[in-house]
């Protein structure tokens, strides 16, 4: 019998001051038997990062771990062409050649203490793809997975390379940084 993810419901109160965007997000998350608790909030933060670029509402969650062939967020438009690829964690150059060739934005958000050496390794390639890629502080993704309840309520303030998320008895500030960043 396959193991069943856990479900959790996030109620979102978004403020992103770099893009002068306000609102309030109801997301229901699954978490993948053999994702850790870090992996799916990285998604949920990340998911809030672009929230200012879903004006219809069409940004999604995929299967992630389950879909081998789908990013772990997309923005597909009214079109079904898809606008936004999201990928979490330290993706194969051949997976985000092939994103970069499907989507008109593709994006990466490495997260975990491997991260440093993942980038060594990839960096050349990575390169040659127009590609925006993001690197998130390990200890501050470990405090945030500490928030995490079955429903959570959650007020996150971007402002810079920051996010400054406050739940109801605690807060974590996380920073990224930007490894790639796409021109075009």
């Amino acid at each position: 019998m396959a193991l069943k993810p856990t479900i959790y419901k996030f109620k979102l109160s978004v403020s992103d001051l770099n893009h002068d965007y306000f609102d309030t997000l109801n997301l229901t998350v699954a978490l993948h038997p053999s994702e850790t608790k870090e992996r799916m909030m990285v998604r949920v933060l990340v998911f809030c990062l672009h929230a200012y670029q879903d004006n219809q509402h069409l940004m999604s969650f995929t299967k992630g771990l389950s879909a081998i062939d789908e990013p772990d967020i997309w923005l597909r438009g009214l079109d079904d062409q898809l606008h936004l690829w999201i990928d979490v964690g330290e993706p194969s150059f051949e997976r985000i050649k092939k994103s970069c060739r499907l989507s008109k934005q593709t994006y990466v958000y490495s997260f975990n203490s491997k991260s440093n050496a993942w980038w060594k390794q990839s960096q050349v390639q990575f390169g040659s793809l127009p590609v925006n890629v993001f690197s998130f502080n390990w200890p501050e993704i470990q405090e945030l997975s500490h928030l995490l309840t079955r429903t959570l309520d959650l007020s996150i303030t971007l402002s810079g390379e920051s996010a400054f998320v406050a739940a109801p008895d605690s807060q974590v500030e996380v920073n990224w940084q930007a490894l790639q960043l796409n021109e075009d």
